[in-house]
């Protein structure tokens, strides 16, 4: 009986210290040194991934980019000038929690809402872009991002500005109810008086974007791009699924599948958007 609690004693003391030594492994690895592909599972060189423009080298997936990335790849030397950045917090519904949200999220991610608005040149063309940001309450539209939105527009067709809106979002902010719905009609109307001018709106969609803002001007733009398999769509899939009572195809909302119904007019690898946005803008007389 002895000889077994000794065995045991061993055992346990033995598991131990190997577990002490795994644990002073992984704090050798620098927190941030690897990046996860969401869907492949491959652990990559956070470096590597960048240098990639975050596009999975194993199985070309396009994760995420914060907004200040994409404006860095997409204007001339990486340099724009952000418009609309004063913070400005608005609770029109006195929703419990919702100001310390917004502080907190303000703090975490360096933005003052869920969508950057920039004034730069690309290829020599001076551009206004929106580019909407989901890591701020998954890029929903509130009465501020609405507005940011709705300015941005109004700034390029006052002064002839072509315009791209990089869509990413899980739609109306349910923190501001029918404030937030009231933001597709504001912005859809300021698109219409963009193309009554003759100006090329340039609609980018990128995973996932949902609700109304796929509704609202996501839809309307006069070339609409999507990156490789983002989610676009209104409702859910399986909502759908529960209203029609029938399997939906695999790729269904994806936007290889919204390319083939004709949605979307082309899909545009991250590699290739600068360039892409370039040989369009020479297209409408917008390059030189």
């Amino acid at each position: 009986m002895e000889q077994l609690f000794k065995e045991r004693k061993e055992k346990l003391y033995l598991f131990k210290s190997l577990r002490k030594k795994r644990q002073q492994k992984r704090k050798e690895v620098p927190e941030g040194l690897y990046s996860k592909c969401p869907d492949c599972k491959e652990l990559i060189l956070t470096s590597h991934l960048k240098k990639n423009l975050s596009v999975c080298p194993n199985c070309g997936s396009h994760l995420k980019l914060s907004a200040y990335e994409r404006l860095e790849m997409l204007y001339d030397q990486g340099k724009y000038k952000e418009l609309y950045k004063t913070n400005i917090k608005v609770n029109p519904l006195d929703f419990p929690g919702y100001d310390e949200k917004i502080d907190f999220l303000q703090k975490k991610t360096g933005l003052n809402e869920a969508v950057v608005v920039a004034s730069g040149k690309i290829n020599e063309t001076k551009v206004i872009t929106c580019v909407m940001d989901s890591r701020f309450l998954m890029g929903s539209m509130s009465s501020v991002v609405g507005d940011k939105i709705t300015k941005a527009i109004e700034h390029a067709t006052k002064r002839k500005y072509p315009l791209i809106i990089f869509t990413a979002s899980g739609g109306a902010r349910m923190q501001e109810g029918i404030y937030s719905l009231m933001q597709m009609t504001k912005t859809s109307a300021a698109l219409a008086r963009h193309h009554e001018a003759g100006l090329l709106y340039i609609s980018y969609i990128t995973h996932p974007t949902t609700g109304g803002v796929t509704a609202s001007f996501a839809s309307l733009g006069d070339i609409i791009i999507g990156e490789p398999n983002a989610l676009m769509g209104f409702a859910g899939r399986r909502v759908i699924e529960s209203t029609l009572k029938q399997k939906l195809p695999e790729n269904f909302q994806r936007t290889e599948f919204m390319e083939e119904q004709g949605f979307i007019d082309l899909i545009v690898r991250r590699q290739e958007m600068r360039s892409t946005i370039i040989r369009l803008l020479k297209m409408h007389g917008k390059g030189a």
